[in-house]
């Protein structure tokens, strides 16, 4: 049993897998509505469904204490969340103090020129930006709306403030194969990694996810036909895979969870907005850390909750993906933490 006063302790789930990293969500809403992400009408939480900063700040404290090491804040898009610098100069502090190692940021891109030096102030030194073309229109349609200028701008200000910035990029069937050798040069030209990433079936969205489906083995081979990779052991506590471009020198990762599962080296856990917990991207498993939260002035409760969730962390997910199945996951990506 944990309680509050217990000394600092791993968190190691029944298959012996040590969590050392939160995915935390301090919002479902996004100002883009990503085809492979989002339905174009989304119904979203309510702000009385959603944690406070200071109980999502609780509660990264919480998973710190017990053993996590690393925190991604993300959404929906983290940026829309008024306040969310707060959050991120409070738990600052547990940099300096050496309690956590690493604070970081998953984005669209389309707030971060306001935010990128305040970020940088709060520790953050590295942050993922969503970027799946670099053509004006393709990215309208793919967004549903979105402007692609908004992204540049934070990208050059994420690097003016001093931040590492790596690009995610969805891999998606009739788009990623014509633009892959323009965003590899685009983003090892800026001394950014690129991190490509097998869509997923996470919620209904309006879209077939069949249709959009690229598998990354596939990907690698059209890559591999004008560049020479070379595999190399980077790890950054997430779940890709890395090669090194030898014509850039700039590196590329591979998260392919429909191809290759990669579930044994799971070290991650999420927290939505809601204050849910899932121990796994591709279950249903869910613990309501919210009402663990509020049934005591202490992290008693909260500490048990984990720790019961995390004896039940499944051994991996169960994506298929084929036109007979519908989403297995009912939550949307949005709200999943990303």
């Amino acid at each position: 049993m944990l309680m509050e006063t217990s000394p600092v302790c791993a968190l190691v789930d029944s298959f012996g897998r040590r969590v050392s990293y939160l995915r935390l969500s301090v919002t479902d809403r996004c100002d883009l509505r990503c085809v492979y992400c989002m339905s174009e009408r989304m119904t979203f939480m309510s702000r009385r469904e959603i944690l406070s900063l200071d109980e999502l700040e609780r509660v990264a404290r919480a998973f710190i204490r017990i053993g996590v090491r690393k925190i991604r804040i993300t959404g929906g898009e983290p940026l829309v969340r008024k306040g969310v610098i707060d959050l991120f100069r409070s738990l600052s502090a547990c940099l300096q103090d050496g309690s956590l190692q690493e604070l970081t940021l998953t984005t669209n891109g389309t707030h971060l020129a306001q935010h990128a030096r305040d970020l940088a102030l709060s520790g953050v030194r590295r942050v993922n930006i969503s970027l799946d073309t670099l053509d004006p229109h393709r990215y309208a349609t793919l967004t549903r709306g979105g402007s692609l200028t908004t992204v540049f701008e934070g990208i050059d200000a994420a690097q003016d403030a001093g931040l590492a910035v790596k690009i995610n990029t969805v891999a998606l069937r009739g788009n990623t194969e014509d633009e892959i050798d323009d965003l590899i040069h685009f983003a090892h030209h800026r001394g950014t990694g690129l991190t490509l990433i097998e869509t997923m079936p996470l919620g209904e969205t309006g879209e077939d996810r069949l249709d959009q489906y690229l598998p990354l083995d596939r990907l690698r081979r059209r890559i591999e036909a004008r560049w020479s990779l070379t595999d190399i052991g980077l790890r950054t506590g997430g779940p890709a895979r890395y090669a090194k471009v030898d014509e850039t020198g700039g590196v590329i990762g591979f998260i392919t969870p429909l191809t290759h599962n990669f579930c044994e080296n799971c070290n991650r856990v999420r927290v939505t907005a809601a204050g849910v917990l899932h121990t796994c991207l591709g279950q249903n498993d869910a613990a309501d850390l919210k009402s663990a939260m509020r049934a005591s002035a202490d992290n008693t409760v909260l500490l048990e909750t984990i720790a019961h969730a995390l004896k039940h962390k499944p051994k991996g997910h169960d994506f298929v993906l084929d036109r007979a199945s519908v989403p297995q996951i009912k939550r949307h990506m949005s709200a999943t933490v990303g």
